[in-house]
């Protein structure tokens, strides 16, 4: 069986015009490709030849909708910080598949340090984010220590691109 997560991908060199239409999908990842191209002020047909390059080569991985966890009822972010008390690479990839099942995580990060795991999670309020730290990640034998912080606000960051 081949492991996904270990892949490596290299930095694949990007001209003005890919950056361009990055840019453009970051800004509106719902942009046509007739607008993504004048945008980028190339023709149709070379952005769409771009964006099949870009996403071929892993540079473009996908265009999601982000959603707002407060409209379904969940306004109260945390992190977990999350230890293990096993390190096995088993025990590892099986606790990471259930974490990024459960209803509410956001983002679950495999981090180096004191942690193993931070989990961003949204949840109802109090009494859920406990349920969901006694009921879906303490529950795991290999988790040794869980620490949970409030999240008071949530903001992007510039992500990767050059300006």
């Amino acid at each position: 069986m081949t492991d996904d997560r270990s892949k490596k991908t290299q930095p694949v060199p990007l001209d003005g015009t890919d950056l361009a239409i990055l840019a453009a999908l970051v800004e509106d990842g719902r942009m046509t490709n007739a607008a993504l191209a004048a945008r980028a002020g190339v023709a149709e047909s070379t952005c769409a030849y771009r964006l099949r390059a870009l996403r071929e080569s892993g540079v473009l991985t996908g265009i999601a909708a982000r959603l707002d966890p407060e409209a379904f009822g969940r306004p109260l972010h945390a992190i977990i910080k999350v230890r293990l008390g096993s390190h096995s690479r088993e025990h590892v990839h099986n606790l990471y598949d259930r974490l990024v099942e459960l209803p509410g995580v956001m983002t679950v990060f495999h981090v180096g340090g004191d942690d193993d795991f931070l989990l961003h999670v949204a949840v109802a309020g109090p009494e859920a984010l406990r349920d969901l730290i006694l009921e879906h990640v303490t529950a795991h034998a290999v988790v040794r220590q869980t620490e949970t912080q409030l999240v008071f606000e949530v903001r992007d960051g510039r992500g990767v691109l050059p300006r």
